[in-house]
């Protein structure tokens, strides 16, 4: 999974689908994390929400098809298993190299889709949390192990 975190963290841009203007969700948690790190990041909802922080107001794009350079971004999903499912499939069309599937976002299906369908994939068990593999915990030893230096940002 080492591996798969650092390959994450290698991409030149980043995306969170089922980001949220809602800062008590956690599609506006990770967001906010991406945010906080300085990392090139386009937030993801269908209905086209602004999300703002003190600092910077993203504009969302309402799908995958919809992020500038899909080939070169990776993409943490933060959204029920059904619709991650289908936001996987418009994503490999599109050549997304790499996902992370954060906790609650997949079932077995969007898990066997994931991991045949993408070069790198991170999700399940493991990490420092107790509920799996989340940026929020694990997200800044992936930067570390990937070699990205980043600046802290206020929200």
């Amino acid at each position: 999974m080492d591996a798969a975190v650092k390959r994450f963290f290698s991409s030149p841009r980043f995306a969170v689908a089922g980001a949220s203007n809602d800062p008590r969700k956690f599609g506006y948690k990770i967001l906010a994390w991406y945010h906080q790190h300085s990392l090139p990041v386009t937030p993801i909802n269908p209905r086209g929400v602004q999300i703002s922080f003190t600092s910077k107001t993203y504009d969302s794009v309402p799908s995958p098809k919809s992020l500038p350079s899909p080939s070169q971004t990776s993409l943490s999903l933060v959204t029920p298993p059904a619709v991650s499912l289908q936001i996987l499939e418009e994503a490999h069309v599109l050549g997304v190299p790499a996902v992370w599937l954060q906790p609650g976002t997949f079932d077995d299906a969007v898990l066997d889709y994931a991991r045949k369908n993408f070069d790198s994939v991170i999700a399940g068990d493991g990490g420092r949390g107790s509920e799996g593999w989340c940026v929020l915990v694990d997200g800044e030893e992936g930067l570390q192990a990937a070699g990205v230096e980043w600046t802290s940002q206020r929200l």
